[in-house]
């Protein structure tokens, strides 16, 4: 029988991602067509990419929880273009007519949405990653429908209003530590880093790993979710690391699967003076254990750093 405050917990997860992608739709519902087309922080990717490849992913996920051979045969085709099937899906969405890719999203995320609340709690689906279980897809899911929402809202001069649903995506990129390193060639380092993130409300830390640990990661939950799914670089966040591991992580933190990204260049997408001076920092303050989460798989997941 389910662990019920599992189940509970999966049910949050999946709500959270239902409300994030109202959010983003909302943002785009009701665009002029030229607006589509405007280039956003991915090279080469406009709006309508971005929606795009959201569409494309959650129909790979839809797959994945109700037609096993369907995503098999998806997987297949990536293998045959595994250096452009992100771009090629996205481009192929995007030359629809952006009511029509509106129209086919939405459809892709309501029965994404009653597929992942029908699903056993226990199974694991497959990916092209190793199998995730339904929250931790979900998870993924809203993680790369926060970061791609957040270059539309870059490509539209819009700031968003961080919500408590950053935390799925601070966890992923916690427990993605030891994935940026390897995916360099470079060895993780010994022990847990302690990490302490002020939620968007100014008052509940959300942290990880051991108190004691004598390297840590402290600042604001949305900067840290900015850095480690490469929204924007490091020199524009409010984040201090204390200890030489620690601050190496926060230059090549990643929440995603896949080559090491790129990143953000300075200054992009943030207003002047928003960031951190080189080199200032501040002490760590007192946390509160975050609540449990829904029983997620250790590691990145699949996603694009773009």
């Amino acid at each position: 029988m389910p662990d019920p405050s599992a189940v509970d917990d999966a049910v949050a997860v999946f709500t959270d991602l239902r409300e994030e992608g109202r959010e983003l739709d909302a943002l785009v519902e009701g665009l002029p067509a030229p607006d589509w087309a405007r280039p956003t922080p991915a090279p080469g990717w406009t709006v309508a990419h971005q929606i795009a490849h959201l569409h494309w992913t959650d129909r790979a996920s839809l797959l994945s929880l109700t037609d096993a051979t369907g995503f098999g045969v998806m997987v297949e085709e990536a293998l045959k273009a595994p250096d452009s099937f992100v771009d090629d899906g996205a481009r192929e969405g995007a030359a629809l007519p952006p009511a029509e890719l509106l129209a086919r999203w939405r459809g892709t995320r309501d029965a994404l949405a009653q597929a992942l609340a029908a699903a056993s709690p226990d199974t694991r689906f497959p990916w092209y990653g190793p199998p995730m279980k339904a929250a931790s897809m979900a998870s993924a899911r809203l993680m790369e429908t926060w970061a791609h929402g957040q270059d539309v809202a870059d490509a539209l001069g819009v700031r968003r209003t961080p919500t408590a649903r950053l935390r799925h995506v601070a966890r992923i990129g916690v427990r993605a530590r030891d994935y940026a390193y390897a995916v360099r060639g470079l060895p993780a380092p010994d022990g847990e880093f302690r990490v302490e993130l002020t939620a968007p409300d100014g008052v509940q830390v959300w942290a990880y790993g051991p108190p004691q640990a004598p390297q840590r990661i402290t600042g604001p939950a949305l900067d840290f979710c900015l850095l480690v799914t490469q929204r924007a670089h490091r020199a524009d966040l409010e984040l201090t690391a204390t200890g030489p591991d620690a601050d190496r992580w926060l230059d090549i933190a990643q929440a995603f699967a896949g080559p090491a990204g790129a990143g953000r260049e300075p200054g992009a997408g943030r207003e002047p003076g928003a960031g951190r001076e080189p080199g200032a920092g501040r002490e760590p303050g007192a946390a509160r254990e975050p609540e449990a989460g829904p029983d997620q798989e250790a590691g990145p997941v699949q996603g694009t750093g773009r």
